[in-house]
């Protein structure tokens, strides 16, 4: 080796453009894309893009990613309808891209973006309303199920009486 190699590296080194420094989980920005807002103009809750992933923000909390927001975005119009029968006004708010991309979906199946829109809401309605029914059917099953034990305890003790086995 030279006497003048570390010399040259170093001139080499100083000449070449500075690289910036990438961290690992560097915090990507957030690009809000869907905003519901009460009366006092708060933010209830967003859909925002960071990276590739779409981010639902509820009460300043994030509660979810996915790859496709639509389904997220039906969720806060559902929830959006939710708020207006309850009396309280609130508005939805989305970009143009979030648009185009319902647009892009209800396109391929032959529908306008609000018919599209509306079929995803109404399935949250849906859910909504079997979880409903489901409470009374678990309601029903609880009271009956106590008069079903009884029974069952008698049904196993008289094959424990006629037996003369151990039972376990």
């Amino acid at each position: 080796m030279s006497k003048q190699s570390k010399a040259k590296r170093d001139k080499r080194k100083k000449l070449q453009p500075k690289r910036p420094i990438n961290r690992l989980n560097a915090q990507q920005p957030v690009q809000n894309h869907a905003v519901l807002t009460n009366e006092e103009g708060q933010v209830v809750a967003a859909i925002g893009l960071q990276g590739t992933e779409w981010l639902l923000a509820i009460g300043g909390q994030t509660m979810g990613n996915a790859d496709n927001p639509v389904p997220m975005l039906a969720m806060l119009k559902h929830l959006s309808n939710v708020q207006e029968k309850e009396g309280r006004k609130v508005t939805l708010e989305y970009s143009t891209q979030l648009q185009q991309l319902i647009d892009d979906l209800a396109a391929d199946e032959g529908k306008t973006a609000d018919e599209y829109l509306s079929q995803l809401v109404s399935e949250f309605e849906g859910v909504e309303g079997e979880e409903g029914e489901e409470g009374d059917d678990a309601d029903t099953a609880a009271e009956d199920a106590p008069a079903a034990e009884p029974a069952a305890e008698d049904a196993e003790a008289t094959p424990a009486a006629s037996d003369d086995k151990p039972q376990a």
